[in-house]
């Protein structure tokens, strides 16, 4: 997740809001209309692997453009995160090369698993939209134990995930063969991390709104439509994850 709980306020300050021009502030609608751009950026990209995937039916015609779009767009998001006022052409940038990797990584699991691809993206987009009827509704509210809650939640599982990394170079597995096999254990931990994904989401509406009460400026509409990019990813990879466990299991 790219929004965090001092993002705005890092940017906007103390009273930075009424240094400009209503005008240059930003918006919920134009945070809105360029989270679609970002969306239509990766669904281009995408849709354009994927169909040299249907077409040739060889992962290697895919290869080059998913690890362009893995590395090019882990760089372009520390990019982002780090230069927050580039965000106009390095969020649009990120969002094309995630499509990339998106596309080639869905290829991977259709050709094993034909159809899950569609029903994680199925499931991804509703999810996105539960939980923004969910946020309008105030059902969930973002308080201050929430919002630790899901920022501690979520950083255990980014630990969990370097350290499977780091000591999967040495051959040391510990539990992550069981929590990422197809057992009961394996889909509870996919189902878990799917339910942080999805409660960062909530953080990332609210983060937006508290952008638009502190009067950031303009170009931070693009930060944050990057910041839902962000999660959103995370969300549809997490999605082919638990899928994937569940079609082995059967």
């Amino acid at each position: 997740p790219a929004l965090g709980q001092n993002t705005f306020r890092d940017v906007a300050g103390s009273g930075y809001g009424g240094a400009i021009d209503a005008t240059d502030r930003m918006t919920l609608s134009g945070t809105v209309n360029k989270t679609a751009i970002l969306l239509l950026c990766a669904v281009a990209t995408a849709a354009w692997t994927w169909h040299l995937f249907v077409t040739s039916h060889d992962l290697g015609a895919v290869s080059g453009l998913m690890m362009l779009g893995l590395f090019g767009g882990m760089i372009l998001a520390f990019v982002t995160i780090f230069k927050k006022e580039w965000a106009p052409v390095c969020a649009p940038v990120y969002a094309l090369l995630e499509g990339l990797a998106l596309g080639g990584i869905s290829a991977v699991f259709e050709l094993r698993y034909p159809g899950i691809a569609f029903e994680a993206v199925g499931l991804s987009f509703t999810t996105l939209f539960v939980m923004l009827f969910l946020y309008k509704a105030r059902i969930i509210k973002v308080t201050k134990k929430f919002m630790i809650g899901v920022l501690a939640a979520t950083g255990g599982i980014m630990l969990f995930y370097v350290a499977e990394m780091i000591l999967g170079f040495f051959g040391v597995h510990m539990f992550a063969t069981t929590l990422n096999g197809s057992g009961p254990i394996g889909i509870g931990f996919s189902l878990f991390i799917v339910a942080i994904a999805a409660l960062n989401l909530v953080l990332d509406f609210d983060f937006i709104e508290q952008g638009v009460a502190y009067g950031a400026p303009k170009y931070m509409e693009w930060y944050g439509a990057f910041g839902i990019m962000v999660t959103l990813v995370w969300l549809y990879l997490e999605m082919l994850r638990l899928l994937s466990k569940i079609n082995s299991s059967r």
